[in-house]
């Protein structure tokens, strides 16, 4: 059986859960079926390693940007066209929302049989102006209809998209986001010695967040957050783990609200998963999401979430169950769950299994990488 000629097209590798998983889904199909390429922007922290691991089939467009540029975009989508053309690819399979608007245009035009999208999470939001969101919603609209498969990372994100009118329901399929569950669940460190490393007392409860400094992610309202937290409970250190646009505001308001005792901004690290280890709760504040890598990391971590409902997150913490739920810009009540779950250990104990239970089948990466292989299949079929 010949193999596919598959180009997996992503804005831009940074460091993030949509980035990491398609580089994984790339270097894990089978060779032996797929001859995988991979399209992205430049400058992202994953570059490096997309060239260790694809050499040449790392191919980088330097006018694919994330923001809205029309010359640029206009040159990425003449490039990723070239590409298309000279390779003669079987499949194209797009990712985030600037790549998948260009890349499946550009494949289109160049005469790509078959091509797929991921919705990671959408380019549209209920915090945007109105007609900023009817035109991402239209621009979406109008692309699905040349795309064959519409992949979503959770149910919530397919209500979502169907709700908005975009493509069909024999179009959507889901399949989460997947993470390398036994890199977590059979890591051991010692806690008091990592702690150390960063600076923080040992007997310190340790409230964490993981996440690009970015509007997306609110990263400011977990340092409001930690103000309120730090005057019930003094001895609390918050560290925030990641880095981005917003970070000279998150240094200057920790600054303002005499955090610096508490609150600690690491930058991005790659020991991730020793950093969840140390954490009593992990939070994250998003806006809007797809389904966040972190919070399954967390789950796999034994630790206890707090976060907003924001699509996937939704599908995974049921309040008071498999996590905490607090509402969007709401510190307050942020405040209240993450000190509940440090004052009743015995309740988090409970959510934290009840946790693994609600991740420890489907969202292995290993099963993801397998079921996309198997629409792969299903377009071979289709040929």
């Amino acid at each position: 059986m010949p193999k596919l000629k598959i180009a997996h097209i992503i804005t831009q590798l940074e460091l993030g859960g949509a980035q990491e998983n398609t580089l994984y889904t790339v270097t894990h199909l089978d060779h032996r079926s797929y001859d995988c390429y991979l399209l992205a922007g430049k400058n992202g922290q994953l570059d490096n390693i997309a060239v260790r691991t694809l050499g040449a089939k790392a191919i980088f467009v330097p006018t694919l940007v994330r923001s809205i540029h029309p010359w640029k975009d206009l040159l990425a989508l003449m490039a990723i066209y070239r590409v298309c053309r000279q390779e003669k690819f079987d499949l194209v399979h797009t990712h985030s929302s600037k790549a998948g608007i260009l890349g499946r245009w550009a494949a289109k035009i160049a005469g790509v049989k078959k091509i797929i999208h991921t919705y990671h999470g959408f380019g549209f939001n209920d915090f945007q102006k109105p007609w900023t969101r009817f035109a991402f919603i239209w621009i979406e609209r109008l692309t699905a209809c040349i795309t064959d498969t519409l992949i979503l990372v959770s149910s919530e994100n397919t209500k979502k998209a169907l709700a908005a009118k975009i493509g069909k329901p024999g179009q959507y399929i889901v399949i989460h986001s997947g993470i390398k569950i036994k890199d977590y669940e059979s890591l051991t460190i010692d806690k008091a010695m990592e702690k150390k490393k960063i600076g923080l007392p040992p007997a310190a409860p340790v409230i964490g967040m993981v996440a690009c400094f970015k509007p997306q992610k609110a990263p400011l309202d977990f340092v409001r957050i930690a103000r309120l937290v730090v005057a019930k409970i003094p001895l609390a250190q918050f560290i925030m783990i990641g880095d981005g646009e917003l970070r000279p505001e998150i240094e200057r308001l920790i600054q303002k609200l005499s955090l610096s005792d508490n609150v600690k901004v690491l930058g991005w690290r790659s020991d991730i998963p020793v950093m969840l280890k140390i954490m009593d709760v992990c939070v994250l504040t998003s806006l809007w999401e797809g389904l966040p890598r972190v919070i399954l990391e967390a789950f796999v971590s034994r630790v206890p979430v707090v976060a907003t409902p924001a699509d996937g997150s939704r599908e995974v913490i049921e309040d008071g169950v498999t996590g905490f739920l607090a509402g969007f810009h709401n510190m307050p009540e942020f405040a209240v769950k993450i000190i509940a779950c440090l004052e009743d250990p015995e309740k988090a104990g409970k959510v934290i299994e009840n946790a693994w239970k609600k991740i420890s089948g489907s969202f292995d990466i290993d099963i993801m990488v397998q079921d996309i292989a198997h629409i792969y299949e299903n377009t071979r079929e289709d040929k």
